[in-house]
């Protein structure tokens, strides 16, 4: 935890007035409170466990060790979004009200950013663990975006109707059990290990999302989603009788978010 940060949570202030007072003293229950911080971070504990924030897509999200905490890389995922969304997901130019689901949606992050940056859309949200559900609905909420987002407590997409979104997003489960080691400490110790690991080889959860999503999309649609370099390959292999394919990277060169567009015949 960096100490303008530390600082910031220990006097509940942000940024603009912690520049504002560089006189402000910190008082006895201040240092008691940043004490405390520094002796849970001191643990493991991630940071924004325990100021219980984290800023995704200019949003300030509500985070808690119920869901996973979003990453920069995943704003990779909204802008190929965005990219498709300025036509209608299909390549057409947008005669209707675009319909998108996001799949597991943990905290709310794509979803809120999603809602926030198309506002005639009609966004929907699926998660399996009702403490995230929590979670993002009270995102939605601090935002004003209730009304905006749809939420599903279910299995990936279970549930939803056939054939009637124009794109289907995600941020599913991609780490493999076997690359556990290679997973930084304070990760697979205090965040959702079913929202980091997919099981054994790391594509489970997605060989199971792209069947669903191929039944979820309309004629023509697309299918977006966050992977990793070490499972690039096996999802390119999985998406095989799509269409218009794509791997695209982060800025660090890593094989960050798959493309993939539903067949116009079906």
């Amino acid at each position: 935890m960096n100490a303008e940060l530390l600082i910031m949570f220990t006097l509940d202030c942000d940024r603009a007035y912690l520049y504002a007072h560089p006189e402000r003293e910190l008082t006895a229950e201040d240092l008691a409170r940043c004490d405390e911080a520094l002796a849970r971070r001191a643990t493991g504990v991630p940071a924004q466990y325990i100021t219980g924030h984290q800023e995704f897509w200019g949003l300030d999200v509500i985070v808690s060790p119920a869901v996973l905490i979003p990453r920069p890389e995943t704003e990779h995922v909204v802008e190929a979004v965005l990219e498709l969304a300025k036509e209608d997901g299909r390549g057409r130019p947008s005669l209707h009200q675009l319909r998108i689901v996001d799949v597991g949606t943990g905290s709310g992050a794509i979803a809120l950013a999603l809602a926030k940056e198309l506002p005639t859309a009609e966004i929907h949200a699926t998660e399996i663990s009702s403490a995230a559900l929590e979670v993002a609905r009270a995102n939605a909420a601090r935002h004003e975006l209730t009304s905006r987002i749809e939420f599903h407590g279910t299995d990936l997409l279970d549930g939803l109707p056939t054939a009637s979104f124009d794109i289907v997003v995600s941020n599913p489960p991609y780490v493999g059990e076997a690359e556990e080691d290679s997973v930084q400490l304070e990760v697979r110790k205090f965040e959702p290990r079913n929202a980091v690991f997919a099981g054994p080889t790391g594509v489970e959860v997605i060989e199971r999302m792209i069947p669903q999503a191929r039944e979820a999309l309309a004629a023509g649609a697309w299918l977006v989603f966050e992977i990793s370099g070490t499972i690039a390959d096996r999802v390119r292999s999985l998406l095989s009788s799509w269409e218009e394919v794509e791997i695209r990277n982060d800025l660090q060169g890593i094989a960050r978010v798959a493309i993939a567009r539903k067949a116009t015949s079906g």
